[in-house]
């Protein structure tokens, strides 16, 4: 498999408009935490091979568990994260699979524990990590 077209030198303007979106995700106060595990799950869910690579390392070298990123595809049946956590990963699946639309009860689950600008910042963040994920399968970008 090679990587098809660069986006980022055939479209740069384009691309630092993502780019910005996600330089504004990294200003916002969502916890680190929180920014990887949607990352993460956004992207098995997806199957961005290229950024599944990425943000495990990076949320490695951020201080997260193994056991929790081993266990992030089934999260519904450990005990390994909180209820914020688990609020947000449920939203991250379900914007992601947006085909079968965000439920009421999963995005009132959001909104219980996350205060408005935090999930708001939170549903930037997942729409973000699918525009990457997009880019990264439509062009076949390779982990190293």
């Amino acid at each position: 498999m090679t990587t098809r077209i660069k986006i980022d030198k055939v479209e740069p303007e384009g691309y630092k408009a993502i780019l910005g979106l996600e330089k504004f995700i990294e200003s916002t106060p969502l916890t680190r935490i929180h920014k990887d595990l949607i990352k993460i799950r956004a992207s098995q869910i997806n199957r961005c091979a290229f950024c599944i690579d990425m943000h495990t390392k990076d949320a490695r070298k951020a201080g997260e568990t193994e056991q929790r990123i081993y266990a992030l595809n089934a999260w519904r049946d450990t005990p390994f994260f909180s209820e914020q956590e688990r609020a947000i990963l449920a939203l991250t699946e379900e914007v992601t699979l947006i085909n079968n639309h965000v439920s009421d009860e999963t995005y009132k689950k959001a909104a219980e524990v996350l205060d408005e600008t935090y999930l708001a910042q939170v549903i930037l963040a997942i729409i973000t990590i699918n525009a990457w994920n997009r880019i990264g399968i439509t062009t076949n970008l390779i982990p190293a």
